[in-house]
């Protein structure tokens, strides 16, 4: 049996499966965009699909940090409206 990729929320530290996590990317341009895929290039972070956990990631500049750029709350917003 195949072994699942899993990968770690960068809020809240939990270990899941890379289906249930949405990956944010920065490029080498410095731009930011929510991969869809999971295969974009570029420098990744995940968060759990989870509101609460989207909204502390904006609170916190979490995402900001570790992607070393400022992410626009238009990303978040389109992470909210895409768990809706």
């Amino acid at each position: 049996m195949r072994k699942l990729p899993e990968r770690t929320c960068v809020i809240t530290k939990e270990k899941t499966l890379k289906k249930d996590l949405l990956r944010v990317v920065r490029d080498k341009e410095g731009n930011v965009s929510i991969d869809i895929t999971g295969k974009a290039n570029g420098r990744g972070a995940y968060l759990k699909k989870d509101i609460e956990v989207i909204k502390k990631a904006q609170s916190t500049k979490a995402l900001d940090r570790i992607l070393e750029v400022t992410i626009p709350d238009s990303i978040y917003e389109e992470m909210i409206n895409m768990l809706k």
